[in-house]
C-alpha cells in the first residue's frame, strides 16, 4: 500500500473546553436520507454568518460582560479553557463564500483562546476546487471531512448526493495537492438495493485514496425523509439484515488489515489521526455549539439553539438568543457514559456497568474484558445497542 501520513500526537494538559462545533445549515440540495437541520436558501448565507459572528463575540469573549458564564441566558458560554479544536459541520458549509468562512475561522481566532491543533470543514466533493482547497489551507484549516458516501454514480443519484464518484476521487486529489495531509471521507453502506460487490467495489475505492479517516454509516431510514417515502411506497428496497452486518464485518476486516484504528463504531483511523473534535464527544468532555440548532455541553447540563433559520438570525443579531436547556442528572450522566463509552475501543470502567451482565456477553464473545475496561467487540457492535439498553436496566 502506498505511504499514507501517520498524523502528529496532540499532546494537551489540564481540563479544556474539547473545542467549538459550528453548525452551517446551507445545503445547495437535500440529501434523500438526511434529517439534520439544514435549508436550500443560500440567499440567506450572508445574513446567517453576521448572526453567528454575534453569537461568537457574545458567547466566547472573556471580556464581554454582557453573557457571564453564570448567565442564565447563557449557561454554556466563554471558554473557560483553551480551545484545541474546531469543527465546522452542517448542512453543506463547503457551500459558503470563502471571505465569509474566514470570517468566522477569524472570529473564533480573536475571541477564543488556546492553540488550535484541528480544525475541520465539512465538504461536498462537487465544491471543492483548487482554488477554495488553497483558501481553506491559508486561512488555517488543516483537516477536511468529505461526504464521499459511495463511489457507484446509480447509487450516488438514487440517494440525492450532487457528485458523482470521479468527482469525489478529484476531490481528494485536489484537498491533499493544496496542502491537506489529514483527510477523512464518509461512506454510507446498506444503501437501497446495494449489493455486498458494489460496497466492496467502495472500500477498496477508498482504500486507494490513501486517506487518513474513514468514517462509515450504516443507512438509516429516518422518518419524514424523501428516501423513508420511497421505501415506504415500495420505490426503493432495504438491504437485508444479514447483509447489512456482513457488509460491515468486510470493512472492518479490510480497514485493519490496511492499517486502520478501529477506534469508534463507526470510525477508521491511521495511528494518530483520530477525529480529536469528535473523539472528545465520546470522552465526555465539554463543548460549546454555534449556529442554529448547535448543541453545546458542559458536563451537568445540555443546551441548543433553535433550529429555525429566520429565528436564530433574528435572536443572535439581537443578542437574545433562547436556547433549550436540559439539566443532566446523575444518572443521566452515568447512562451516558456506558452508551459512549462501549462505542470505543476503549469501553467503559467494569465498575460502570452490571459485570453479572456484562459476564454473560463476554462469554459470547460481544464484550470483551481489557484489564478493568469492557470493551465491545466487532460481533458485539452489531448489537450494541442492545447490549447497552440491557446494561443500563
Amino acid at each position: 500500500m502506498p505511504f499514507m501520513r501517520r498524523c502528529d500526537r496532540l499532546e494537551v494538559k489540564g481540563k479544556r473546553l474539547a473545542g467549538i462545533y459550528i453548525h452551517i445549515p446551507f445545503c445547495k440540495s437535500r440529501c434523500k436520507y438526511c434529517d439534520f437541520f439544514s435549508t436550500t436558501h443560500l440567499e440567506k448565507q450572508a445574513q446567517y454568518v453576521q448572526a453567528l459572528l454575534v453569537e461568537i463575540q457574545d458567547r466566547l469573549s472573556i471580556s464581554n460582560s454582557r453573557y457571564p458564564i453564570t448567565n442564565n441566558q447563557y449557561p454554556i458560554a466563554n471558554n473557560q479553557y483553551p480551545i484545541s479544536t474546531i469543527y465546522i459541520g452542517g448542512g453543506t458549509p463547503s457551500t459558503l463564500q470563502v471571505e465569509h468562512l474566514r470570517a468566522i475561522v477569524e472570529a473564533i481566532r480573536r475571541e477564543a483562546k488556546g492553540e488550535r491543533q484541528e480544525i475541520t470543514l465539512e465538504a461536498n466533493p462537487g465544491d471543492i476546487t483548487q482554488e477554495k482547497a488553497r483558501a481553506w489551507r491559508a486561512m488555517g484549516i488543516n483537516r477536511l471531512s468529505i461526504g464521499v458516501q459511495s463511489f457507484e454514480d446509480e447509487l450516488l443519484q438514487l440517494i440525492g448526493r450532487r457528485h458523482n464518484a470521479e468527482q469525489a476521487r478529484q476531490a481528494v486529489a485536489i484537498a491533499q495537492s493544496a496542502g491537506f495531509d489529514n483527510i477523512s471521507i464518509d461512506l454510507i453502506y446498506a444503501l437501497p438495493s446495494q449489493t455486498m460487490q458494489q460496497w466492496q467495489h467502495d472500500v477498496a475505492q477508498a482504500l486507494q485514496l490513501n486517506v487518513q479517516h474513514i468514517s462509515t454509516y450504516g443507512l438509516i431510514y429516518e422518518e419524514g425523509t424523501a428516501l423513508t417515502t420511497l421505501l415506504d411506497h415500495g420505490v426503493v428496497e432495504a438491504v437485508d439484515e444479514e447483509t447489512e452486518m456482513q457488509m460491515y464485518d468486510y470493512l472492518v476486516e479490510q480497514l485493519t488489515a490496511n492499517g486502520y484504528i478501529h477506534y469508534e463504531v463507526s470510525n477508521f483511523a491511521l495511528p494518530n489521526c483520530e477525529s480529536k473534535h469528535n473523539s472528545s464527544y465520546w470522552n465526555d468532555t465539554p463543548y460549546i455549539g454555534l449556529g442554529a440548532g448547535a448543541h453545546s455541553y458542559n458536563g451537568q447540563q445540555r443546551q441548543w439553539n433553535i433550529s429555525d433559520l429566520d429565528t436564530y438570525i433574528q435572536q443572535a443579531n439581537a443578542h437574545q438568543l433562547q436556547p433549550q436547556i436540559e439539566q443532566l442528572t446523575d444518572e443521566q450522566r452515568h447512562i451516558e457514559r456506558i452508551m459512549l463509552g462501549l462505542r470505543t475501543r476503549h469501553g467503559v470502567a467494569a465498575n460502570e456497568i452490571p459485570m453479572q451482565k456484562a459476564q454473560g456477553y463476554i462469554n459470547r464473545g460481544l464484550l470483551s474484558a481489557q484489564g478493568n475496561r469492557i470493551v465491545a467487540t466487532t460481533q458485539g457492535y452489531h448489537i450494541l445497542n442492545t447490549i447497552i439498553e440491557d446494561l443500563i436496566t
